[in-house]
């Protein structure tokens, strides 16, 4: 009954071995389907398939056509030429049955390094090493299939050291029971059999791996350049749709007294949309620089349009392109939220530059409530998304209410290689 068991036991592994190889089957065919849709995408433009077909899986199939080695055995038992064949016969399956337990549990890494894989491993060992001994001849062919397991299951720095023991270890077994030659062939094709097994199975599943890592890298490039695009989107329109609606309560209020002025809010409502769909498509392309003096010109616009008393200053050298367009968002984002949220009447802005780093302060007079930031963990928006802009480029931002009341944004970036020394101060240029 226990006999009876076990082959239940052996037979019932097979079948989930079995059952986790057409699982995988499954999705290799519907990852070679997508590779053949990706690949006849790109040769309909004329592009050469950026990915090739990864082929299947490996599994523990892989391995047991190996298995044919030990038909000498296996014929020597139907012909009657081995002593005691009832234990042969019961090791021949005991040694197939561990093989294929460690073959296929090889091919899994969790798996493959639990213990059970190890003893089963160990007790191959020992149930060749009883057949050579007991046997020899055909038998001792089951050294190289131990090798086989050996290098599908030993996989990491002592893999060499294991596969040389084993070598030397089969070797010694098969001139001690034969000829020396007969030990030089088995020693031979014990290490070769490990070390090949091993260096194929690992190479494969290196490519692998590196496959994963190329296609995670490229899906968040794609999340990076989605976030950045929002990101943009969010800055742009923010600040513009601020200054439309803010011109647009300037010139309702003006029309009924001072047309001129209304008409003059108007058209600077036209040239703020104008120059927003510039920005949008140039955003869309990726191309878009930013110009500090720019935004504190616009600034400037609409804080006046907003009733806020503008107090721009400026000291150093003109600055860098990227240190430029990156205090431009800055200027742009903190005086959104100044007309939006601080009901302020003054704003003033400072950049100061130094021989290493430049500093952007933007400081109202408002309630010093702070403004609205996003949830946490959502990134791509408001103060959130120009602190990583400035976190990107080795710079920082806080945001807080003021000692003296009111609320201050405070940016500092440091300066590229090579760029010049700040110039002494400049005189204020109060608007």
């Amino acid at each position: 009954m226990t006999g009876w068991r076990r082959m239940r036991c052996q037979a019932r592994s097979w079948q989930t071995a079995r059952r986790e190889w057409k699982a995988d089957l499954a999705r290799w065919k519907a990852e070679h389907e997508r590779f053949k849709a990706a690949a006849r995408a790109a040769r309909k433009r004329g592009e050469t398939p950026a990915v090739s077909d990864p082929g299947p899986p490996p599994t523990g199939f892989a391995l047991l056509p190996w298995l044919l080695m030990g038909m000498g055995a296996f014929a020597n038992l139907l012909q009657g030429r081995t002593p005691n064949p009832l234990i042969g016969g019961l090791g021949l399956f005991a040694f197939n049955s561990l093989y294929i337990y460690v073959t296929f549990r090889s091919f899994d890494r969790a798996k493959r390094e639990e213990p059970r894989t190890r003893v089963a491993l160990l007790l191959m060992g020992l149930l060749t090493t009883g057949l050579a001994l007991g046997y020899g001849g055909n038998w001792l062919m089951f050294f190289p299939l131990l090798g086989l397991a050996a290098g599908a299951a030993l996989r990491g720095p002592w893999l060499g050291r294991s596969g040389i023991l084993l070598a030397v270890y089969a070797a010694a077994l098969s001139g001690a029971h034969g000829g020396w030659s007969d030990a030089t062939n088995i020693g031979y094709a014990t290490f070769l059999s490990t070390m090949v097994t091993a260096a194929i199975l690992g190479l494969a599943e290196a490519v692998r791996e590196l496959r994963a890592a190329r296609e995670e890298l490229a899906r968040r490039a794609v999340e990076k350049e989605r976030l950045r695009f929002s990101r943009d989107l969010h800055d742009l329109l923010g600040h513009t749709l601020s200054v439309i609606v803010v011109k647009s309560e300037a010139a309702r209020r003006l029309a009924p007294r001072d047309m001129d002025a209304a008409l003059g809010q108007i058209t600077d409502i036209e040239s703020v949309g104008r120059q927003a769909l510039t920005e949008i498509r140039e955003a869309v392309t990726g191309y878009r620089e930013g110009s500090l003096a720019t935004e504190l010109d616009r600034a400037r616009s609409a804080l006046t349009a907003a009733g806020v008393e503008p107090v721009v200053r400026r000291s150093g050298t003109p600055l860098a392109p990227q240190p430029e367009a990156l205090l431009g968002w800055v200027v742009r984002e903190a005086v959104t939220n100044v007309i939006r949220h601080s009901d302020a009447g003054r704003c003033e802005i400072a950049v100061t530059g130094a021989a290493e780093r430049v500093r952007l302060t933007v400081t109202d007079d408002g309630s010093g409530t702070p403004v609205s930031r996003p949830a946490p963990g959502i990134g791509g928006t408001g103060l959130t998304g120009l602190t990583e802009r400035l976190a990107a480029a080795g710079g920082s931002l806080t945001a807080g209410p003021a000692p003296r009341g009111g609320f201050t944004v405070t940016a500092e970036l440091p300066l590229p290689a090579g760029e010049p020394a700040a110039a002494g101060v400049t005189a204020p240029d109060p608007s």
